[in-house]
């Protein structure tokens, strides 16, 4: 584990985005309601919500930090399930990898939700989108540094 016992707590943000892709006998289960334990993105939200607090339970050498603000979107889209989270910290390291959790366990429970209906879906395009703060500066996905 990284020591950052001498980094100060500075505001810290990132941006991560998923998508499930749904082949379309589970994009009618998820239109339709039928055979579901409930509204698999209402539970995606929320179980992403819960694993960007989390993160440090499953990523084995990633530091525990407070997560200040978290917030989850889930859509249906054409593509599929677009997930997309925004994590802050006031921490001495960075949030992105609570930002890629929350995305990920989202997915992962879309999937659960849906895999009655088919057991080929697809989650893909698992991604930072963005982050600032820190010592490494901004990025953004797409920018040259």
């Amino acid at each position: 584990m990284v020591d950052v016992t001498g980094k100060a707590a500075t505001h810290r943000e990132a941006c991560a985005e998923a998508w499930v892709l749904l082949p379309p006998e589970a994009r009618t289960a998820l239109e339709g309601g039928r055979n579901l334990k409930g509204d698999p993105l209402v539970v995606a939200r929320l179980a992403g919500l819960s694993g960007s607090k989390r993160t440090a339970d499953l990523i084995t050498l990633c530091h525990p930090i407070p997560v200040t603000g978290a917030r989850v979107e889930v859509t249906l889209e054409q593509r599929g399930v677009h997930i997309v989270a925004h994590v802050k910290t006031e921490a001495p390291t960075g949030v992105e990898m609570e930002a890629l959790t929350a995305v990920t366990v989202a997915a992962l429970n879309v999937y659960d939700m849906l895999k009655a209906a088919s057991k080929a879906i697809e989650i893909q395009d698992v991604r930072l989108i963005s982050k600032s703060g820190g010592k490494s500066g901004d990025y953004r996905r797409g920018e040259q540094p």
